[in-house]
């Protein structure tokens, strides 16, 4: 970990992640001053197809060109619904030849999600790819290494990375105010329907693959690549189908589990992320609207010693910071904040922590 330095209050903090929140509702007027970047879709299959749609058409950065679905039944559900009232369907040509496109939102089925990404990258868009990155390392390693190649962004679809929950967990393990950490306890569930299960039965990863790679994701971006992964897939029905999983990841100093079932009543309420270290934890729970708890050992700023409730605003939608952020790196306002090695080894460990192969 860096070396402790002066943590923000917790005044400032909220601050900051209000106005950051509330950021999109003032800057439309600013925005508008510049091009809306033009972005189109393919796929609407992916679970989260739809949220991704609206926010880019509520999006003061962004214009939708245009949607490609080339199954038939589910473009016709998807034309009855507000979410694509009005967009142009297009194919696919017809989208990564449109004047000006800058990026595409890939939001197929999982299972199409790195041969379509591939594609647009060969056209030179950036993308915005939703989780998880196939079941393939190797194509997922070349499909950044071809994005790295032509100065392109791949930013991956894990919805807790503009969380202001874990934005402020991480900032406190940045500065140190949590100390060295030694473990992390995730869970990530839900109940699925019948349907909801027959469309993930292709998958042999289960619900760690689908779900559990959420929580992964924030893992590595607190303890890097983990040394060991050990999974324990297990199947409440009949089908086999691994629908309540635990991975223990190995660090030289900390361990982490990871639950994920598909099989637990009301699961998203009991969805949680908890990093201990040698000065205090910090318990994010539920993740969405997330509320905390944070302990110290010693008071730092505003925040007192042991256990307190860290409340956050009210936030806009899901995925607003995701976009947000991909509108100033495409503009060139900023670095993408994530890297290749990360994305990689998030890759990998969601893999592993599935029960699949990495070669």
């Amino acid at each position: 970990m860096n070396a402790l330095r002066p943590v923000r209050s917790r005044r400032q903090f909220l601050r900051t992640t209000a106005a950051a929140t509330l950021a999109p509702f003032f800057i439309r007027q600013a925005r508008a001053e510049q091009p809306r970047i033009r972005i189109g879709q393919i796929g609407t299959g992916h679970a989260h197809a739809a949220g991704k749609m609206e926010t880019m058409r509520a999006s003061a950065d962004f214009e939708v060109v245009g949607v490609v679905e080339l199954d038939p039944e589910r473009r016709a559900a998807a034309e009855k619904g507000k979410t694509y009232a009005g967009v142009e369907w297009m194919t696919e040509p017809q989208l990564l030849d449109a004047p000006g496109l800058q990026a595409v939102a890939v939001e197929t089925e999982v299972k199409d999600l790195l041969a379509t990404a591939a594609r647009c990258i060969a056209a030179g868009k950036h993308i915005h790819l939703d989780k998880p990155a196939g079941e393939s390392l190797p194509a997922f390693r070349r499909l950044l290494d071809d994005a790295t190649g032509a100065r392109l962004t791949v930013q991956m679809g894990y919805m807790f990375r503009y969380n202001p929950a874990f934005q402020l967990c991480f900032q406190l393990l940045r500065e140190g105010a949590l100390g060295d950490v030694f473990s992390i306890d995730a869970q990530m569930s839900k109940l699925i329907d019948p349907a909801g299960r027959r469309a993930l039965l292709p998958y042999r990863g289960g619900s760690m693959f689908e779900l559990g790679c959420h929580v992964i994701d924030a893992v590595v971006t607190v303890l890097g690549r983990p040394q060991k992964v050990l999974p324990f897939n297990r199947s409440v029905a009949a089908d086999g189908f691994p629908d309540n999983q635990l991975a223990v990841l190995e660090y030289p100093r900390a361990t982490v589990t990871v639950r994920s079932a598909l099989c637990e009543v009301d699961g998203g309420v009991r969805r949680q992320f908890v990093v201990c270290g040698t000065h205090g934890t910090f318990d994010i729970r539920p993740l969405e609207a997330p509320a905390a708890r944070l302990a110290l050992d010693a008071p730092r700023g505003e925040w007192k010693r042991g256990y307190q409730d860290v409340k956050f605003p009210k936030a806009g939608g899901r995925y607003d910071g995701d976009f947000a952020d991909l509108a100033k790196v495409i503009r060139a306002e900023k670095a993408f904040g994530f890297s290749t090695e990360h994305d990689l080894a998030v890759q990998e460990t969601v893999l592993l922590a599935s029960g699949l192969p990495v070669d």
